[in-house]
């Protein structure tokens, strides 16, 4: 303590230490198989690893790349949202290059928002979300995804997104394929989002790291939608897609204005990052389309492998739409408390979850709930649930 105040902004009381490092490190600590952090165990394509080595032989980003990122790379964004989705931008004035989506996130919350101003946040949410919003002086509004017992899935309450919106109402953050249900906005839920932003003057933030991790329904970029291209930031990494999750490379496409207005606060925060990775990275965009088909469908068949073992194993089991995580219930086992659960579960089992009270505001929504990631390889998915099948024996 100094002049009487915690040395802690008060704006990050309450945040410490994330989940995932306090997992990862149980993990380690105990040699558990970590299905917490949501990282590949393999790298991605040889040719994409081949490409980063080939830049820093030729000196390609061994010194500070531009400030919003190396042409090559801004060009490749802006031809894969063009690809995919039939959505025209600008590589010199309407796209970012960040180090990863965390800091795409961080620079737009502390780009947009000013206190007083509140960001509805569709909940659970990944962790930075709220401490980014919270860095910006902003309020926190969540939005409750609620699981379906006839699918097993996730979805949102329209009524409920229209009702949390106030006068003092800046920003709708969203995230789709989400973390950490695996829940895909559909067309008519994202049609109902951008006319309630269009009508009520709203900026929308949307992360979309997942997009190419659909496995049922279809990813729609809502800048797509009418009314919403001059009002959206859209985030999107090259660390989940292409399984390089150390490079840190993410980026962001928007109009012009809201770019610069993120690209101030982005220059403060890193400046420049992961100048060879950069280049890299532009070649791994440009990568066929079966390459996206058989990444989606290799990470569809490893989420059915988790799941089954998962269900066999006692598990109650949310079906996930997309990104690489499952979320289950432990009510099965007689048990209530997930953190309590997940802190002792690598010395039961040997394997680290993650409890997805975390994620929300009341912890009390989901204190039975479990994250389990599945991007991991099939030997170590077997064992896993081979371990966990010890819960019930």
């Amino acid at each position: 303590m100094t002049q009487g105040r915690p040395l802690l902004n008060r704006r990050l009381a309450g945040f410490g230490t994330t989940i995932f490092a306090e997992m990862s490190a149980l993990a380690v600590r105990t040699g558990a198989i970590n299905l917490g952090q949501g990282f590949p165990d393999t790298d991605g394509p040889e040719e994409v690893r081949e490409a980063a080595v080939r830049a820093l032989r030729a000196g390609h980003g061994n010194q500070y790349p531009p400030g919003p990122g190396v042409p090559e790379l801004r060009a490749a964004i802006a031809e894969h949202q063009q690809r995919f989705y039939d959505l025209a931008f600008d590589p010199d004035t309407e796209v970012l290059v960040t180090a990863g989506a965390t800091e795409a996130i961080a620079a737009s919350m502390l780009a947009l928002l000013e206190p007083g101003d509140e960001v509805i946040a569709l909940e659970p949410y990944y962790d930075s979300y709220a401490a980014c919003i919270a860095m910006a002086g902003a309020t926190r509004v969540p939005v409750t995804l609620h699981p379906e017992p006839t699918t097993g899935t996730y979805r949102l309450d329209l009524a409920e997104l229209r009702a949390a919106v106030t006068p003092r109402t800046r920003l709708l953050l969203l995230n789709t394929p989400h973390n950490p249900t695996g829940t895909v906005l559909t067309r008519e839920e994202l049609t109902a989002i951008a006319e309630l932003a269009c009508e009520r003057d709203l900026l929308v933030v949307t992360d979309e790291v997942y997009e190419h991790l659909v496995f049922e329904g279809e990813h729609l970029p809502i800048a797509a939608f009418p009314g919403m291209r001059e009002r959206t930031v859209t985030i999107g990494s090259a660390g989940k897609t292409f399984s390089f999750t150390g490079w840190k490379v993410g980026w962001v496409t928007a109009n012009g204005p809201l770019v610069s207005a993120v690209r101030t606060a982005k220059q403060y925060l890193t400046y420049v990052s992961a100048g060879p990775f950069q280049y890299a990275v532009a070649e791994a965009l440009r990568l066929p389309d079966s390459y996206f088909d058989g990444f989606r469908a290799d990470l569809r068949r490893k989420r059915d492998l988790l799941a089954d073992g998962l269900r066999a194993a006692g598990f109650e089991v949310y079906r996930p739409q997309g990104t690489y995580f499952i979320t289950t219930d432990i009510t099965p086992f007689g048990e209530k408390d997930a953190y309590a659960f997940c802190r002792a579960l690598p010395e039961r089992c040997g394997v680290v979850a993650i409890p997805n009270s975390v994620f929300y505001d009341d912890p009390d929504v989901s204190r039975s709930q479990v994250r389990f990631t599945f991007c991991k390889k099939d030997d170590v998915l077997h064992e896993a649930t081979g371990r966990l099948s010890r819960l019930t024996s």
